[in-house]
């Protein structure tokens, strides 16, 4: 979603604001914008629609200077994206500069009574709301001699006044005109972290833009506020005062938010998958004792025995993560699964036994509709546990235990790794779950044999570049596409037709192949190409016949199947060969040709890959 930096220190805050605002590009935004506290004691704002490029070349006209300054990408909720819609936003007599990361739903009463009061809006968006509430919260605080020393007071009070007054979510910093030696940040709902130097502090939505400039982080909670000037660091709560706070080590390095020789972000992240799979699975499985363990379940053998029911919630490819995982824990374990879309469990009243369990499964862990859901079902006494990939995000704190991938950073929109290194969760979650009720010890070795060859069977699949490239473009020009698998690969397909969508703008429909003839069959045509998942098994005969449902109605075939497998190559028109492997890890495998397929697609038709239209990385708001 929208990205948030901020600097205070003694450098120009100009030059790590643009380069931070360049670092959350990949979050997806339509404008951006920053804020500097200039030497005059003036606030000046410079902020465009567009690209960053058209920032930059606006304060090459406009050089702003100032040590302490706010930046801002913005992806639209409230208002279209223009020049007067993007942040920061200023404040009574340009008094205060806000940027806003979230949604604040009570902004129309609001901006009635500011208005009323005399407040003059200059923009169509909820964020400018909280500008003008600040000022005039400020406004009714009474003066201070030496504001340093009573702890910058009256502006916390201000603040702390103005942000009982939202609903909805925020992540905030605050620049004061009169105070230009400070600046406040507040987090409810919308991540903001904090990152600790040498007579310098700096803030940001997420860690990437701390690389390079401090290993020292402070991750803010909910209902947190930061009052921050170049020497120190004081955390409030919202409603109770001052409250301790932990420095953490920032394990990211820059390579890790880099490129490197890759052309896209995501098409490292795809070739990153063998070691971000190793990651994930290190030190996870035991011989030993035929299964895998964890060290963040926080509930005991005894507690996870008595399971009977298992609920995966989540959002977009995390949601198609747990649909395979609906498959494993049922087929490893025996347990019974359901799969619920965050967005409706978070308003949904289903009956839960007290036997439940929920996984919330989240890239990011801030996904607003997710961290709902889990928020709703701790309510009930259920326990929660989160599948996640970023450590100190809300989920993974507010979850009563859980999992991290340890994939790396994801910087592309479109997920890729954090998709595999989620199924193989997964499936070490469903053999820990199997080996704790019926599952015997030889199987349990057979798995973990089987997982541990994960890496080098995705490097393989990774070889099949060169064939995704030279089928995308053939089949660039093509507007729908439909995706086709069963059992196992029905969640694939679905991931697949994902990644199409989000990358390449074309329309794209995943099936299971059997559910063709009863309806989707009729948009099969001549530039409709069909790409099915054809690896040998259970149902591989049954697919077969509904290929060739396909081909005799004149539709294109690309099978993605078993290395060697000529049964496939002598009827689909195009063909990407896999390693084959057990039906369990299918999905992981099979999916590294769709997600190369979609990249090659998106690059042949002249899509920004890493930056799709309309989309974010992290969901924050709902």
């Amino acid at each position: 979603m929208c990205g948030i930096v901020g600097y205070i220190g003694s450098a120009q805050a100009v030059d790590f604001l643009v380069q931070g605002l360049h670092r959350l590009e990949y979050r997806g935004y339509d404008s951006s914008g920053v804020a500097c506290m200039a030497p005059s004691g003036v606030i000046r704002v410079s902020r465009t629609a567009g690209r960053i490029a058209q920032l930059e070349s606006l304060l090459a006209e406009q050089p702003a200077v100032g040590t302490i300054g706010i930046g801002h990408t913005r992806w639209a909720t409230h208002g279209r994206p223009t020049d007067e819609n993007a942040h920061p936003h200023l404040g009574g007599n340009q008094s205060v500069a806000v940027v806003h990361n979230g949604v604040i739903e009570n902004y129309r009463s609001l901006k009635e009574r500011l208005i009323g009061l005399g407040y003059v809006f200059r923009s169509e968006t909820d964020s400018e709301v909280i500008a003008h509430l600040i000022a005039s919260c400020l406004e009714d605080q009474p003066p201070v001699a030496n504001a340093a020393a009573a702890g910058y007071q009256p502006l916390v009070s201000a603040v702390q006044q103005a942000l009982a007054q939202l609903q909805g979510t925020y992540g905030l910093a605050i620049l004061f005109r009169d105070y230009p030696e400070v600046l406040l940040a507040a987090r409810l709902g919308s991540p903001l972290v904090l990152g600790v130097g040498d007579g310098e502090h700096f803030l940001a939505s997420d860690a990437s833009p701390l690389v390079g400039h401090t290993e020292k982080i402070v991750y803010l909670s909910d209902n947190e506020l930061a009052v921050v000037t170049a020497d120190s660091l004081r955390m409030m709560h919202r409603d109770q005062g001052h409250v301790s706070h932990s420095v953490e080590s920032l394990d990211l390095a820059a390579g890790d938010v880099d490129r490197g020789s890759y052309a896209h972000f995501m098409l490292k992240e795809i070739h990153e998958q063998p070691e971000s799979l190793k990651n994930t699975m290190r030190g996870r499985l035991d011989l030993d004792e035929a299964t895998a363990k964890f060290g963040g379940l926080n509930l005991s053998a005894r507690q996870l025995r008595s399971v009977r029911r298992i609920v995966l919630t989540a959002c977009g490819t995390s949601w198609h993560a747990a649909l395979v995982g609906e498959h494993l824990f049922e087929s490893l374990a025996r347990l019974p699964v359901e799969v619920e879309y965050a967005s409706e469990l978070r308003y949904r009243n289903p009956p839960m036994s007290d036997e439940t369990l929920l996984f919330a499964i989240t890239q990011s862990g801030e996904t607003a509709d997710t961290l709902a859901a889990l928020r709703e079902m701790k309510r009930k006494g259920h326990p929660t546990l989160a599948i996640c990939n970023v450590v100190g995000s809300t989920i993974s704190q507010e979850a009563d235990g859980g999992v991290f991938l340890h994939a790396g950073p994801e910087i592309g929109v479109a997920s890729t790794k954090a998709f595999t290194s989620q199924c193989a969760v997964l499936a070490m979650l469903a053999l820990h779950f199997g080996r704790l009720h019926d599952m015997s010890f030889d199987t349990g070795l057979r798995i973990i044999e089987q997982l541990r060859q994960l890496p080098e069977l995705v490097g393989r699949a990774l070889e099949t570049d060169g064939q995704a490239r030279r089928i995308a473009e053939k089949y660039a020009h093509c507007n729908n596409f439909l995706y086709l698998g069963r059992q196992f690969n029905f969640p694939t397909a679905l991931e697949g037709a994902l990644k199409l969508k989000e990358i390449s703008y074309i329309h794209a429909e995943g099936y299971p192949a059997a559910e063709m003839k009863h309806g989707p069959i009729a948009l099969v045509d001549e530039h409709t190409p069909s790409v099915f998942l054809m690896p040998r098994g259970l149902v591989f005969d049954k697919v077969m016949a509904n290929l060739e449902e396909i081909k005799a109605r004149g539709g294109p075939v690309i099978a993605v199947a078993g290395e060697g497998d000529m049964a496939v190559a002598d009827l689909a028109d195009d063909v990407i060969s896999i390693p084959e492997v057990d039906d369990f890890l299918q999905p992981i495998v099979m999916s590294i040709p769709l997600q190369l397929l979609a990249y090659h697609i998106a690059v042949a038709r002249g899509c920004d890959v890493d930056k799709p239209r309309n989309l974010a990385k992290s969901v924050t708001v709902e």
